[in-house]
């Protein structure tokens, strides 16, 4: 809602901007005819006209991003001639020259017909000054085309298009309504616009420069990360726990976007913490319909799907992603409840979507379901369909929807369970069901699936290609998708992570490339973990690791012999430090014996 008032007061304020100019005397050209036949279709058409090809534009620019990396290059482009167009008010002239065109010849059009098609000459005077004043983008409009591009094109965008250009036309029909007077003072306002919009478009160019030659990634990758994301996931626990609508959740509360051939991919938090609708014995609230699962590319362990499929059960939807550790907490709970529940009408549902380029390969998927042991329905959401669908924000997010399709209880992030289990409960007895109160039993957990000791944990998410990546420590600077040399720094600060030998830093993992090389991290967590793939080949992958210069004895994790050693043998979530006892800060390392390696993120618990 907050995104759609800026969008029309920005509209509103964008009559103040020299690029109007072309489109005012249109405006005032209709002045003098009645509001309602005259001067309200030109306004509709023009605002419509503006909202449909700039949403087009975003989806294609959009579309262009999600097919390569080149779809960057794109972007930068469009925006290097945005900036330039600010600069150089001769070449905006230049490129608005064909629309201006086009514009006069509705004109001449509309002043030859008489009153039966004065409304139709006003939608197409409309409709061509709407594509005259399309590239008269203002900061507002960058922000929902910005977002357009790296979220998806969404009925949020279309809504906020359609808000600006509401705004715009709200301002142009009080322009047209005062008429010579408001033209007047409207270029005696030019002096300084003219001077803020060059200012602007040469702070556009230096930044689409800084991009294009990776200047953000190397100032961003040396920046602390963990702060940040401990202050993100408390602003979401807060802001989650007082929302009843998991939509309004989604909308509301800050995000962190990855961007991995992820499409429309809303908006993303991982979330360790619990947050959640409490469920009373009274009452569950009703939260909105079960949304449909026609965006699914595939199904493993059942058949597509459907609401209707799905009436007369209670439902628990599980959105979950199988390299994420906060997901796989969860897991044991969800099977539990899978398997007690079953003859009591309870169905889980488990929703795929991918994080990483390896989590979209069903292969990959199907593999995890059978090392993972789930064996209830999972729909593969590579596409963000139903993600999109349901709104959401979250790995893990989970929806309980009663045997009517209404969802009654949503749980955002780890623990909990007791609640949620009492919410299930709940809507199985209002289903006529009657489960054993002593049938349950705790939930058996070990290796990765093992709850998390939250208490001591000072270390957070830490990704390593460079469109995430924060906390870099290697002396040398970061180089983005090029083969470079690193090394480690004498003293490595907590939470900081560097490389050693020759790697390649893509946008969302950073590759060995060569053998002996090594990453270092300083922690604080009982448990630490690694998300790897082996080389592009397949070809397993052999490493060996450290902890303080030492091997990990009894510390090791569930995926590495106490000596150190093991092997990389699958794109997966890989435990290698459980520690006991007391926790304090330790310097972790890992030496890849093979090349090819592909590093992910760190994650602690």
């Amino acid at each position: 809602m907050l995104l759609l008032v800026v969008a029309f007061i920005g509209g509103a304020f964008t009559v103040l901007s020299p690029c109007i100019l072309p489109v005012v005397p249109f405006v005032f050209a209709r002045s003098d005819q009645p509001f309602v036949t005259g001067r309200l279709p030109m306004l509709i058409g023009l605002g419509g006209t503006f909202a449909l090809l700039t949403g087009l534009g975003a989806a294609g620019l959009n579309g262009a991003a999600q097919l390569s990396e080149y779809g960057r290059y794109l972007a930068l482009a469009l925006f290097a001639v945005f900036g330039a167009a600010l600069l150089f008010p001769a070449l905006a002239a230049r490129l608005a020259q064909p629309l201006t065109t086009l514009a006069d010849r509705f004109v001449a059009r509309s002043d030859r017909q008489g009153a039966a098609g004065q409304i139709g000459s006003a939608l197409l005077l409309g409709a061509a000054t709407g594509l005259l004043w399309a590239p008269c983008a203002g900061p507002i409009l960058g922000l929902i085309l910005t977002g357009a591009v790296r979220h998806g094109v969404t009925w949020q965008t279309w809504a906020s298009l359609g808000a600006y250009a509401v705004g715009a036309a709200c301002s142009l029909a009080i322009a047209a309504s005062l008429g010579k007077r408001a033209m007047d003072a409207l270029k005696r306002s030019m002096g300084m616009g003219e001077h803020l919009r060059r200012a602007v478009g040469a702070l556009v160019l230096v930044t689409v420069g800084a991009i294009a030659f990776g200047v953000d990634t190397r100032v961003l990758a040396h920046l602390p990360g963990s702060p940040t994301e401990r202050l993100e996931n408390r602003l979401t626990g807060q802001l989650s726990a007082k929302a009843v609508d998991p939509v309004a959740v989604a909308a509301a509360v800050p995000t962190v976007v990855r961007q991995a051939q992820k499409s429309a991919a809303a908006h993303i938090v991982r979330v360790s913490a619990s947050s959640s609708a409490s469920p009373s014995a009274a009452a569950l609230p009703v939260e909105g319909t079960l949304p449909s699962f026609d965006g699914a590319t595939a199904w493993l362990n059942s058949t597509p799907l459907t609401p209707q499929d799905l009436r007369g059960k209670v439902v628990v939807v599980n959105f979950w992603t199988y390299s994420c550790i906060n997901c796989l907490r969860t897991l044991p709970y969800l099977k539990t409840w899978a398997q007690r529940y079953r003859n009591d009408g309870l169905v889980v549902v488990g929703v795929h979507t991918p994080e990483f380029g390896f989590e979209h390969n069903p292969g990959n998927v199907k593999r995890a379901l059978a090392d993972l042991g789930i064996g209830y329905p999972v729909a593969l959401d590579n596409d963000y369909r139903i993600w999109n669908a349901f709104g959401n924000a979250y790995w893990p997010a989970f929806y309980v929807v009663d045997a009517q399709g209404r969802v009654r209880y949503h749980h955002f992030g780890e623990g909990s369970y007791g609640q949620a289990e009492q919410a299930i409960r709940q809507l199985l007895a209002e289903n006529g069901r009657s489960p054993d109160a002593h049938a349950s039993h705790v939930a058996q957990a070990s290796g990765a699936q093992a709850p998390a000791d939250l208490a001591d944990t000072g270390s957070g998410e830490t990704y390593l290609g460079y469109r995430e990546g924060r906390g870099f420590a290697s002396p040398q600077s970061l180089q983005p998708d090029v083969v470079a040399n690193y090394t480690l720094p004498a003293n490595l600060p907590l939470n900081a992570w560097a490389l050693d030998g020759r790697w390649n830093i893509g946008a969302e993992s950073a590759v060995s490339a060569a053998p002996q090389t090594g990453v270092a991290y300083r922690f604080h967590a009982r448990d630490l973990h690694l998300v790897l793939a082996p080389a592009a080949d397949g070809k397993p992958v052999r490493f060996r690791i450290t902890i303080d210069g030492a091997a990990p004895g009894a510390a090791r994790g569930a995926d590495v012999a106490a000596d150190g050693t093991g092997v990389v043998t699958s794109a997966r979530l890989y435990q290698l430090v459980r520690q006991g006892g007391a926790i304090g800060d330790r310097t972790f390392e890992i030496r890849f014996l093979d090349p090819g390696a592909k590093v992910y993120t760190f994650t602690f618990g």
